[in-house]
């Protein structure tokens, strides 16, 4: 099978390459619930000679643990009465990579299988995988891109530790909102970033400066969903590591401090798998009834799958009026204020939901996004009256503003049970029960100031 351009890499290329020593290290890896890689570092020759034959393996907790990495209760597919098992990790053989920012080294990214080889319907790929199969069913095909903000810190992550997360040095001093003077500032990361972004396979569009101290986009061309999850899990992981590597730190936090939360718009359309336009009639130069029904049905389930867009307890802090970050549900032509945001025409014919921060996991977001889409099809969901104005003071109803709402409308969805299963979705409320449990537990810094001296 031919790689996905012609920076991938295939099999051969990646065989040929250690076998010269040229590459001495593959790391294996999948993306957990909080969408970040976890895997192994294996050496080039073991890779060849064991793995790529017979596979490897890691243990199911990684599906069920929280964000410090500790094991929790509550998940029905891994425990310490299960005896924490093994789930074996596939190569997909599509997403291999040169990672130019490592020494000598190569990713294959994974799906997960139990041992009888039954597929792990937790693992968010696979989760993505099902609604992109639905979506193939129709002979269709979904195309995606995230636009994933950051901010940048002349500080390192082992200071920022040091320093609790407070009083680090952004990269720029005040607002650099498309300003070249101000990017250049940060350009030795961002440059770095671009291209070594290029160099593992993804089609970079460029960079831009953002509103908060530091914050900055990398932005990507759009590609087929799945392939703009993969894309999205190494960047987001490579973009740390590069800013590691020159001192600095990245944060994707969806709401670092009291400024602008940092977003990750995500954009999303169909298309006939001979390339027909889905979303848009070019003879009559408008939506088609299935665009409609699709936003239609993204919109009505917004709230039922906010726990996916707005995974972590802070990314509830990123909805504010006025923010750019949505508050209420809503679709407007070219209206940032809305949560859905229409754009572009014939080809580029796209919807945008402005709903998920910069912590959401892709392959999660995009599920949500089409499991409510295909939803609004399947129904033939009517779209409401477009919202123009101001979405913030409209009166419409609104984005679930904290975790437990959220948390308890996905709970309750006859729409997400059906999508996705009631195992799937039961394990995504319990990962929302041990964070506000963990949460609920804590004496913030915000208690210590109210409360200290004056209560």
């Amino acid at each position: 099978m031919a790689p996905r351009n012609d920076r991938h890499l295939t099999r051969e290329e990646l065989v040929s390459l250690i076998e010269t020593g040229e590459i001495d290290t593959v790391i294996v890896a999948f993306t957990d619930m909080q969408g970040r890689l976890q895997g192994k570092r294996l050496h080039g020759r073991y890779f060849v000679d064991v793995v790529l034959h017979h596979g490897t393996e890691g243990c199911n907790y990684l599906l069920a643990v929280d964000v410090e990495m500790n094991t929790v209760d509550g998940y029905a597919i891994s425990s310490w009465d299960k005896g924490y098992g093994d789930m074996e990790f596939v190569l997909d053989e599509d997403t291999i990579r040169l990672l130019t920012h490592l020494p000598g080294t190569a990713m294959v990214q994974c799906d997960l299988v139990w041992p009888d080889h039954s597929p792990v319907l937790q693992s968010p790929r696979a989760m993505l995988q099902q609604q992109l199969d639905r979506v193939a069913a129709r002979d269709w095909v979904a195309l995606a891109g995230t636009e994933l903000e950051f901010i940048a810190f002349d500080t390192s992550y082992e200071d920022a530790s040091d320093l609790g997360y407070r009083d680090l040095t952004p990269v720029n001093q005040y607002n650099v909102d498309y300003s070249i003077l101000g990017t250049s500032r940060a350009e030795p990361l961002l440059r770095d970033i671009r291209n070594h972004m290029y160099a593992a396979g993804m089609d970079v569009e460029g960079a831009k400066g953002e509103c908060n101290f530091g914050q900055h986009e990398v932005g990507f061309l759009y590609n087929e969903a799945l392939v703009t999850a993969d894309n999205h899990a190494v960047y987001k992981n490579a973009a740390k590591e590069i800013a590691a590597q020159q001192g600095r730190s990245i944060t994707f936090m969806a709401k670092y401090n009291q400024r602008e939360g940092s977003s990750c718009h995500i954009h999303l359309s169909l298309r006939g798998r001979d390339g027909d336009l889905v979303f848009w009639d070019d003879d009559a130069g408008e939506r088609t009834p299935l665009y409609d029904q699709f936003v239609a049905g993204v919109l009505a389930t917004t709230a039922d799958f906010t726990l996916l867009y707005a995974p972590n307890i802070n990314s509830y802090k990123r909805f504010a009026d006025g923010s750019f970050a949505p508050t209420t549900i809503a679709w407007g032509l070219d209206n940032r204020t809305c949560a859905v945001r229409l754009v572009g025409r014939g080809a580029g014919a796209r919807m945008e939901n402005r709903v998920p921060g910069a912590d959401v996991n892709p392959y999660l977001a995009l599920t949500a996004m089409l499991a409510g889409g295909l939803h609004g099809i399947e129904n033939e969901l009517p779209l409401e009256d477009e919202l123009v104005g101001n979405a913030y003071h409209s009166g419409k109803a609104k984005v679930p503003h904290t975790m437990r709402e959220a948390r308890d409308r996905f709970h309750s969805s006859e729409v997400a049970r059906a999508a996705l299963g009631d195992d799937v979705v039961d394990h995504y409320v319990n990962m929302a029960d041990v964070e506000l449990a963990a949460y609920d537990s804590t004496v913030t810094d915000w208690e210590l100031r109210r409360g200290f001296e004056r209560l």
